[in-house]
């Protein structure tokens, strides 16, 4: 049974311990409809929520928060704060031992360990490769997720860590789904990036070398939303499905029925 939701977009709250927050409405489709406000929230992980962050995302009706971190950032993070009568849905985009030699390399790497991975575009490539990878090896986790909307599990929230990367190409599955046109996705993608979204970049050693502008020069690619990165994730799309309705067909097996659930409960 669908809750009560807010039915005009929300002034974007001040969270203390949940970056990257916001409603997804308004974005436009391809045959004039919209987004409609207060039915799908992104965000970075809800695990340093605080009771007033807790009591805020408890005003947005939520059904089903699902969290596309693995065991590792559930490790590393720890679980979501749990809202009273919201269902939690864990749905790794990534598998736990994906990249943890490398993220311990990021943490705590010393200029040169960084240079030899970082530089001369391997950070952006890393990135790019792995939207790559999740386009296309986790097709049943997109399907579930799909499938789950359309059948009312809205309002709905998806967060990862940072809420950028897994969450977003979430969003984007789900918005390519409703037919909201290709610029507004990317535009809604690249809003990550505001000063006030970004994820903080921590290391194990916070000295000054340890933070050099060099450093944060090598790391920058992995902690920003860039339109290359989801541009591959597009082209994946192309290059394994031949166009984006024979991915949403065949990839992610959402019929022309499933499709028209999803409108109803996403669109105005």
């Amino acid at each position: 049974m669908t809750q009560e939701v807010p039915p005009t977009k929300l002034t974007e709250p001040e969270l203390a311990g949940v970056r990257n927050f916001r409603d997804v409405g308004g974005l436009p489709t391809v045959d004039g409809r919209r987004v409609r406000h207060g039915r799908l929230f992104r965000s970075g992980h809800l695990a340093h929520a605080t009771a007033s962050d807790a009591a805020f995302l408890s005003t947005l009706g939520l059904h089903t928060i699902y969290d596309f971190r693995n065991a590792a950032d559930q490790r590393l993070e720890g679980p979501d704060v749990e809202l009273p009568g919201v269902r939690n849905v864990n749905l790794p985009l990534t598998d736990p031992a994906h990249g943890a030699e490398f993220w311990t390399m990021v943490r705590d790497g010393d200029l040169d360990e960084l240079r030899a991975a970082l530089s001369d575009g391997q950070a952006a490539g890393r990135l790019s490769d792995t939207y790559r990878e999740i386009i296309r090896d986790r097709t049943a986790e997109h399907s579930r997720v799909l499938h789950d909307l359309a059948a009312d599990s809205v309002p709905a929230l998806m967060h990862c860590a940072a809420g950028k990367d897994r969450a977003g190409l979430s969003i984007a599955v789900t918005l390519l789904a409703v037919g909201v046109e290709r610029d507004a996705i990317e535009a809604d993608y690249l809003e990550s990036n505001a000063t006030h979204r970004r994820y903080k970049v921590r290391r194990g050693d916070d000295s000054p070398s340890a933070m050099s502008p060099e450093v944060m020069q090598l790391l920058s690619p992995l902690f920003e939303a860039r339109a290359e990165y989801l541009a591959a994730a597009f082209e994946t799309i192309e290059q394994i499905w031949g166009d984006t309705e024979t991915y949403l067909a065949e990839g992610l097996k959402v019929t022309p029925e499933i499709r028209e659930r999803l409108r109803e409960h996403l669109l105005d």
